[in-house]
């Protein structure tokens, strides 16, 4: 059955991003940091790391194995879109309020202003697949729906002291994760957490 998967590499401290993220600027200030496990040259751009081997390139082919993206705008635009194409031209499902403004529309690319119809469509969309969900903002929303169903956390050994916190103004739920997997590869932890649903 398809799962939601948040993939989000985060600091020690707790943030996915670096201080003044912005268009161009999608990490932050010094928050590359968190993807260098993956990107040999600490940027943002979209690629498939092949140069990775191990526990990380497992993990990087689960991540691109999945059938559908749910993304918040913020992150979508700061990552340009991925061009249309985020990997092997499965569809996206960019949760916004506002439909977006003329730009090139890219065929794969649904806006959806609600995050469980986002995560309802994209389920469908990936077929037996998982949904790989991204974005902070989003991940939050998704839990406070009731519809994120596993985090996998690329926890790296850095505290930034600043920037985007990954679970910032989260509700007063107490919402209980079951550990599935712990596993270390060269500059990084990966965690693995189901949701626990309530009852």
């Amino acid at each position: 059955m398809s799962k939601t998967v948040l993939y989000m590499s985060m600091s020690v401290d707790g943030f996915m991003a670096g201080p003044n993220a912005a268009p161009g600027n999608g990490l932050g200030d010094k928050g590359q940091r968190l993807h260098e496990w993956f990107l040999p040259d600490a940027d943002a751009e979209h690629r498939t790391g092949s140069h990775l081997a191990g526990v990380n390139r497992e993990v990087m082919d689960e991540a691109m194995a999945t059938g559908a993206v749910v993304v918040g705008r913020r992150t979508f635009e700061f990552a340009d879109g991925w061009g249309g194409d985020h990997h092997d031209g499965v569809p996206i499902f960019v949760l916004s309020r506002r439909q977006p403004d003329p730009k090139p529309q890219w065929p794969g690319v649904t806006y959806v202003s609600d995050v469980t119809a986002a995560v309802s469509m994209a389920k469908d969309a990936a077929g037996d697949k998982d949904v790989l969900v991204h974005g902070a903002r989003t991940a939050r929303l998704a839990l406070a729906a009731g519809v994120l169903d596993v985090l996998q956390i690329h926890l790296i050994p850095v505290l930034l002291g600043q920037g985007e916190p990954l679970f910032e103004d989260m509700p007063p739920d107490h919402i209980e994760l079951a550990l599935l997997r712990a596993v270390d590869g060269p500059g990084v932890a990966h965690l693995r957490y189901r949701v626990r649903t309530a009852g």
